[in-house]
């Protein structure tokens, strides 16, 4: 009603509006059923439309709330002090063109800023690693999403960075893939000319069961990933690195297995130990046992401000964080997108991490 008042539309523009409307609704589900009949370039239109709109919309709500908001302050005043303030106030047609206007150009900049991969350095001390060794890097990325809207370009972006890291270890945290795997054979080779020194590792993320167990495992094994479930391992006498499904493989008959606690306290003590999780939560029995957790799943939040109501899920959303009894976590802001193919105020990432020698004293 918004937009017909402010766009003064007539019936048949009217009409036009809730049928496009009620496709964006179900553009999920049609790009979903497509995807599976095969109908792959239908699909992608449709994904880039209706998941695009979806972003779109959610910031032209933001603004209006926002904007309404002001419209009622403004109105308050006016009411208390006697006083004409209503220069101050825009009218509903105002709020909505402003909205409108708001929406597409944070939009039209979140489609760029998915684009511009960022490379984010930490470095971790630990007297763990022997001195003979320099430094070990370890490459992270996470949340890449590859399905019908993140293909071959976007993950070329996402490799480069980290070719140029040269990394002796590259990591997956989960959501590598994000619907159909069928027509990821491209993807699949390029991700198995990643060849780092001490190999590639990952872990299931909830869409990789979203996906399908078995072909989110056949890719990512196919890809040269050793993807570690509620497992762990010493690599080259160096270091440990863990890894632990994501709590939505609970829903597809994986109850029962270990526990972070099992899987670390197998693993040797006086080792450096990397924890591979896909959801930055941390088991507080288990705190000591790893040196550091690598996360994702938050994706900061993706779209400003719905990052908001995300931290309040994740207080651990993006960064590095220290935790108690020597532990720290470090959570990856997503190397892709999942759903509309724009983030606001949350640039994509790949994360390398130099763990270096620390002198014992």
């Amino acid at each position: 009603m918004k937009a017909k008042r402010a766009l003064l539309l007539g019936t048949g523009s009217t009409a036009f509006l809730v049928f496009f409307m009620l496709v964006m609704i179900l553009s999920p589900i049609i790009v979903r059923v497509s995807e599976n009949l095969g109908f792959e370039a239908f699909a992608k239109t449709m994904a880039y439309i209706g998941y695009s709109w979806m972003g779109l919309l959610f910031l032209f709500v933001c603004t209006s709330v926002f904007l309404d908001a002001l419209r009622l302050v403004v109105h308050l005043f006016t009411a208390a002090l006697g006083k004409d303030l209503s220069l101050f106030a825009l009218s509903g047609r105002q709020v909505f063109i402003a909205a409108l206007a708001v929406a597409v150009l944070a939009g039209g900049y979140g489609f760029f800023e998915a684009l511009n991969i960022r490379t984010h350095h930490v470095t971790i001390a630990t007297t763990k690693l022997p001195e003979t060794e320099r430094l070990i890097r370890i490459v992270q990325i996470s949340d890449v999403h590859l399905g019908v809207i993140v293909r071959e370009s976007r993950l070329e972006r996402i490799l480069s960075k980290v070719r140029s890291a040269s990394p002796d270890l590259l990591v997956s945290t989960g959501d590598l893939v994000d619907g159909q795997t069928d027509n990821l054979a491209e993807e699949l080779e390029m991700l198995r000319d990643i060849r780092p020194r001490f190999g590639k590792f990952a872990v299931m993320g909830n869409h990789e069961f979203y996906a399908g167990e078995k072909l989110s495992m056949d890719f990512m094994t196919g890809a040269g990933f050793t993807v570690l479930r509620e497992e762990g391992r010493t690599v080259a006498d160096l270091f440990n690195i863990a890894g632990v499904d994501d709590p939505a493989g609970r829903g597809f008959s994986l109850r029962g297995r270990s526990d972070e606690k099992t899987v670390l306290s197998d693993l040797p003590e006086d080792k450096f130990t990397v924890l591979l999780k896909h959801r930055p939560l941390v088991d507080q029995e288990a705190l000591g046992l790893f040196d550091l957790q690598l996360s994702g799943h938050a994706h900061k939040g993706q779209i400003f401000p719905f990052t908001v109501l995300v931290k309040l899920f994740f207080p651990m959303i993006s960064g590095l964080y220290e935790l108690p009894s020597g532990s720290s976590l470090y959570v990856n802001r997503g190397s892709g997108t999942w759903g509309p193919p724009m983030r606001v105020l949350s640039p994509p990432e790949v994360t390398v991490i130099d763990v270096v020698p620390e002198k014992k004293s």
